[in-house]
């Protein structure tokens, strides 16, 4: 395996992690960055994922992934940044991660593979991302579901 088929396999991850979450969430990619060996791919959840819904949508994660044949290598149980971090079979380590205003992290971390040249991912994502944005803004979309209980952005004034 070199890194283009690592960073493929880690967008298959994380595309069905992703088309597992019920009703649907809205993303964006993040920098794919490489190592002397290793790919890391990145999603950022746009949708808003309030307090209240939080361990659901940790939990829906979970049971995929230990459906999945993914090992739990460690829980962050904080109220605030809950964090789930597990690792594949063959090696790649996996996580999600809830940081500021309940944005949703996926990353895949590649086992050292061959190096070779990596392409961006092919799958599209969900929601729109400025293209000249320096940054990821924080999650922005409501969700019926998942933003239930948090003010709207509009109401909270960002």
């Amino acid at each position: 395996m070199d890194m283009q088929d690592a960073a493929e396999r880690a967008d298959e991850m994380l595309d069905s992690v992703l088309a597992e979450i019920e009703p649907s969430v809205r993303w964006v990619h993040g920098p794919t960055t490489m190592g002397s060996c290793t790919v890391t791919r990145r999603r950022t959840v746009m949708t808003i994922v309030s307090p209240q819904r939080r361990g659901s949508f940790l939990g829906v994660v979970d049971r995929f992934w230990q459906k999945s044949g993914y090992r739990v290598t460690a829980i962050n149980s904080h109220v605030d940044a809950p964090a789930i971090f597990v690792r594949t079979q063959n090696g790649f380590q996996v996580s999600l991660t809830v940081a500021d205003k309940g944005q949703a992290h996926f990353t895949v971390d590649s086992p050292c593979v061959r190096r070779s040249e990596v392409a961006d991912s092919t799958s599209r994502a969900t929601a729109f991302l400025d293209p000249e944005a320096e940054l990821i803004p924080r999650p922005n979309i409501h969700s019926d579901f998942w933003s239930a209980g948090a003010p709207s952005a509009a109401a909270s004034g960002s």
